[in-house]
């Protein structure tokens, strides 16, 4: 591999941590930070796009380090389901970073909110392109610290008793995920994901690998708010500044989904068995409850909250599915879903920035205050409930058509069943935030600058586009994913790539 190829794996990891030593050393200035952070994110993206056009062109890219080739040495591999979450990853840093700016005030600058910022998308992509089952932990936990610090950010109230049933459960999933290492490291002697691939075949007792594949089962379930344990989902993410909450709503769940996907694609591929029908009745059962605790919210960011629960079993179910055509549904919902949940807490923040309030009952007038703003709202959600021809449509149609091609139809009734209580919930928003009048008694928030205001419309504007555009022009986001899906049922590509690979 060449060194250019080398640098392309890795820059996603180290702009992002560049960026975020640099914010620390203009730590007095504000101004500076922010800079930093438009410049720094936009560098991600650019060499985001880069990364995925390097292994759509030339393959799987490995990046050995210390000149140590794989099994012995730590090894990042950037494969097309890690380019492709590293672009998403891009996309929503970059759109946040420009909302921060008219989001964030000085007083949480000075709390090191860019810093942080900066090295939780370094922990992201770091867990995206690993290609080591112990440096994915290491990963997981430095996306912990910075988003627990983010989560806390302000020392309000709420936001303390969320980020305590956060980093609870974290902590949880962790050490299940830690245990989970170790007792396969055991087994087969080797940390190397493709090297485990090649010898988790060979372990005589099979048992005791059901046991650990259904800890790290357990484990990434949690990271993804999964059901049963998801509860730590809805009681946090409505709590700290928006640009936090549309951070965490487009990643942080989405880097569990991506290790499922990882780790029972490569290294303990789903059969007809025990743990692939409890993915399917896990998948049903964060469906259903995500959306029945959506539909009983009346606060904005507490049902977007929940229907990020819901979405995650969509992903889930073209995982458990375990065919072509399921994993192809899951990679599209993947991409739909980061850009549109993100946007949607955007929204929340721009309608709280007008109306001062997140409370469905105090708001109202939207629309005929402003019809624009109103406009980018209803992009993004009629694309999370389902409606052609936005992007959500086919992600859904694909899945759905894989559960019927699959006979499996109580999970294609759950999933039809949530897409209708899906566009119930933003209709419920749509009449209360934005197309009744507003209550007598509604909050008055001071004025807002125009020069914000307008920076966060352009935002949340460029990410609608990107709806619509994935809507419209389907075709090329379904032949990435097909390659995609075909790159992961086909694991000796992966393990050629990265085994054979020599610094």
């Amino acid at each position: 591999m060449s060194a250019g190829a080398g640098l392309a794996v890795v820059l996603p990891v180290l702009l992002p941590l560049a960026a975020g030593a640099l914010s620390l050393l203009g730590w007095r200035s504000s101004s500076l930070q922010r800079g930093i952070a438009v410049l720094g994110t936009g560098a991600l993206l650019v060499a985001a796009v880069l990364l995925l056009q390097t292994v759509r062109s030339d393959g799987i890219q490995v990046m050995a380090a210390g000149a140590w080739p794989a099994p012995f040495g730590i090894v990042l591999v950037a494969d097309l389901l890690g380019a492709i979450m590293v672009m998403l990853t891009g996309i929503v840093g970059f759109a946040t970073a420009l909302y921060s700016l008219a989001s964030i005030g000085k007083r949480h600058t000075r709390f090191g909110y860019y810093p942080l910022m900066h090295l939780l998308l370094a922990g992201v992509n770091g867990a995206f392109l690993t290609g080591d089952i112990f440096n994915l932990y290491v990963w997981f936990e430095v996306m912990l610290v910075a988003s627990f610090a983010l989560l806390i950010l302000g020392g309000e109230r709420a936001q303390m008793e969320g980020a305590i049933k956060y980093v609870t459960l974290n902590l949880v999933s962790s050490a299940l995920f830690l245990s989970a290492i170790g007792l396969l490291y055991g087994m087969t002697g080797t940390l190397n994901m493709a090297d485990l691939a090649v010898k988790v075949a060979a372990v005589e007792d099979r048992g005791l690998l059901q046991v650990v594949a259904g800890l790290f089962l357990i484990a990434f379930g949690i990271k993804a708010g999964a059901f049963p344990l998801f509860f730590w989902l809805p009681a946090s993410y409505h709590t700290p500044r928006v640009a936090v909450s549309a951070l965490f709503a487009g990643l942080l769940t989405k880097v569990g989904v991506y290790a499922l996907y990882r780790v029972f694609t490569l290294i303990f591929p789903l059969e007809d068995g025990i743990l692939r029908t409890l993915l399917l009745w896990m998948a049903g059962a964060t469906m259903l409850v995500g959306v029945l605790g959506a539909a009983a919210q009346y606060e904005f960011r507490r049902i977007l909250s929940f229907h990020i629960i819901s979405q995650i079993g969509y992903m889930l179910m073209g995982l458990a599915l375990y065919t072509p055509l399921a994993l192809i549904g899951g990679i599209f919902y993947i991409i739909h879903h980061i850009i549109v949940k993100a946007n949607l807490f955007l929204a929340s923040g721009l309608v709280f920035r007008l109306r001062g309030s997140y409370e469905l009952k105090e708001l109202g007038g939207m629309y005929r205050a402003y019809p624009f703003a109103s406009l980018l709202f209803l992009v993004p959600a009629l694309s999370l409930a389902g409606l052609p021809p936005l992007s959500g449509f086919f992600g859904k149609f694909i899945v759905i058509r894989a559960g019927i091609e699959a006979e499996n139809g109580w999970l294609v009734a759950v999933a039809l069943v949530v897409g209708l209580l899906t566009l119930y919930s933003m209709v419920k928003i749509w009449n209360e935030v934005f197309w009744k009048a507003a209550p007598a008694d509604a909050p008055t928030p001071p004025p807002a600058p125009v020069a914000g205001t307008r920076l966060m419309l352009a935002t949340m504007t460029a990410l609608a586009l990107l709806t619509v555009l994935i809507g419209l022009a389907a075709q090329p986001v379904y032949e990435l994913a097909e390659a995609t899906a075909r790159e992961l049922l086909s694991r000796q590509g992966y393990i050629d790539a990265v085994l054979g690979a020599r610094p």
